[in-house]
């Protein structure tokens, strides 16, 4: 993100040193090296809780497509059960006629 070369962090040490003065410098250094981890870590967290919101959002996504072909599926099966129910009536109505026209035709 930032390209700080060995130059640039001898420049603010030297700014440092300076303006704090070399009996504080030390515990100064201390203090800013503390807080720069605790920015990273919570850099690091944010970023976990990001990623984590991330997939719970595309987890989401594919359980309602899931839903949705499900409910496709469902659908599908219910309309192949009634065209096979609508088949084997159609069938048996024309069984039925074709028995009565031969039985009128024996007569």
């Amino acid at each position: 993100m930032f390209e700080v070369g060995f130059s640039e962090l001898l420049m603010v040490a030297l700014v440092a040193l300076l303006v704090v003065g070399p009996e504080r410098l030390p515990k100064v250094a201390r203090v800013t090296g503390l807080w720069l981890g605790r920015a990273r870590n919570m850099m690091t967290t944010v970023k976990a809780e990001i990623q984590a919101e991330l997939h719970a959002e595309e987890m989401r996504q594919l359980i309602k497509e899931q839903a949705s072909l499900n409910e496709l599926q469902a659908f599908e099966s219910e309309l192949t059960n009634a065209s096979a129910n609508f088949k084997t009536e159609l069938n048996q109505s024309v069984a039925d006629t074709v028995k009565q026209v031969n039985s009128h035709e024996a007569d």
